[in-house]
């Protein structure tokens, strides 16, 4: 299926929440660490089974996973299969982007059916090499339905430091955002949904308002709810009817102070706190899984 139409699908069912699976030895359960081997896949198996019938979509950062060497890439490969064995549209978080034959790559890698056991539905790339290191990815997601968050505005106070800065009267953000924009077009979906997307911070929805402007066939990834304080209400208002936005929150959902709490304690605490999410962005209900 078309990655839009897919969205549109996952989102009239569970809503625009984004569950991000980080994993961190020192803000997780120990109990899901007492056999570190099988870290990876305890901890990702918990979340989603606290995150079952709540949300649609799961995102992986792969440098948590990447952080564990060889493992930790198994793992991931092994902890996507669950994910979509599940039923969950899968993110893949990992700002790709390089030149010529290496975009190629990490484009075969992620998003062309049966390349790997990394593949996933959706990437994150990277636009700062300029707009032909993204052809490879735009292609693959032309050709197999696969999905692109292009790195637009992203959610870090630090990111206005480049992307705010203005170039021709366009800032670098606008600058990206009008390629996002056209290779929007080339790629529509059924509902009219474009297979390349943006990231734009849910810290920063103002700007997102002129983003959405310039990018209105686009889904927008919104990361920066919980730890970093982004909007949950502002940046869903940016949701129109060709321009899903999804809400990524890890962090807020996930990271505990208490280590000792009991397995079946911590999905409840996951389930509670996706609960407070959904019930902040007006999705009182919970659907049933």
């Amino acid at each position: 299926m078309h990655w839009g139409d897919t969205v549109k699908s996952k989102t009239e069912l569970f809503g625009p929440l984004v569950l991000g699976i980080d994993p961190d030895v020192g803000h997780a359960p120990k109990i899901l660490s007492a056999e570190p081997d099988h870290f990876l896949e305890r901890y990702t198996i918990a979340l989603l089974d606290g995150a079952t019938g709540k949300v649609g979509f799961v995102k992986f950062q792969s440098a948590y996973f990447e952080a564990f060497g060889s493992i930790g890439v198994v793992g991931l490969a092994r902890c996507i299969a669950i994910a979509r064995e599940r039923g969950f549209a899968v993110i893949m978080d990992a700002k790709r982007g390089d030149i010529g034959s290496t975009a190629d790559a990490y484009a075969r890698g992620y998003l062309i059916p049966g390349g790997s056991d990394l593949e996933v539905d959706c990437l994150t790339i990277n636009p700062f090499l300029g707009p032909e290191t993204l052809e490879p990815f735009v292609n693959c997601a032309r050709d197999h339905g696969k999905g692109l968050f292009i790195l637009v505005k992203t959610s870090n106070p630090g990111s206005g430091w480049l992307q705010d800065q203005y170039i021709e009267g366009l800032s670098v953000s606008e600058r990206v955002g009008g390629l996002v924009a056209a290779w929007a077009d080339e790629t529509l979906g059924d509902n009219g949904i474009s297979a390349v997307g943006a990231v734009v911070g849910a810290t920063y929805p103002l700007q997102g308002q002129q983003l959405r402007a310039a990018m209105p066939r686009s889904i927008f990834l919104a990361p920066g709810l919980g730890a970093q304080g982004g909007d949950p209400v502002a940046i869903a208002a940016l949701a129109t009817s060709t321009g899903p936005v999804l809400i990524s929150a890890s962090r807020g959902i996930a990271a505990v102070d208490d280590r000792e709490m009991s397995l079946d304690r911590y999905i409840t605490l996951v389930r509670q706190r996706l609960d407070g999410f959904r019930n902040a962005l007006g999705l009182i209900a919970a659907p049933v899984s």
